[in-house]
């Protein structure tokens, strides 16, 4: 099994970028599908970001399209979110998870769909 290390997070201003990694390893990576989610304190886990095994096919929430671009490096066994445009509500613990099942993109969205999960890194967006 696949197991997931985040990195990247930190304390930024609004209007500010920063690129996210998720390091892959113990696992054939190019074999799972992945996403990002994010949790903001209170808050339930929601999704952000997934793509496809190839890396070819990706889906975004409404609240991050056109700021947020996902991305894989299946030679590095790496997971990208780039984020750009930070918003202050763009605050949370990031996630990377993954799943060698297939599902349609709706089915994407929903958590109880992966099976292996990062620990977090943490983004702080400042006004």
């Amino acid at each position: 099994q696949v197991q997931l290390v985040e990195s990247g997070g930190g304390l930024v201003q609004a209007g500010d970028s920063l690129r996210l990694s998720c390091a892959a390893s113990g696992g054939t990576f190019s074999s799972y599908t992945m996403a990002w989610f994010r949790q903001a304190p209170g808050k339930e886990r929601e999704f952000v970001a997934a793509v496809s095994r190839g890396g070819a096919s990706t889906t975004y929430a409404d609240s991050v399209k056109d700021r947020f671009t996902i991305s894989r490096d299946n030679a590095k066994n790496t997971l990208y979110l780039q984020m750009n445009s930070l918003k202050p509500e763009d605050t949370a613990a990031y996630y990377c998870a993954g799943t060698r099942n297939l599902y349609s993109t709706g089915r994407l969205y929903y958590r109880d769909k992966y099976d292996y999960w990062g620990q977090g890194t943490q983004v702080t967006i400042s006004s």
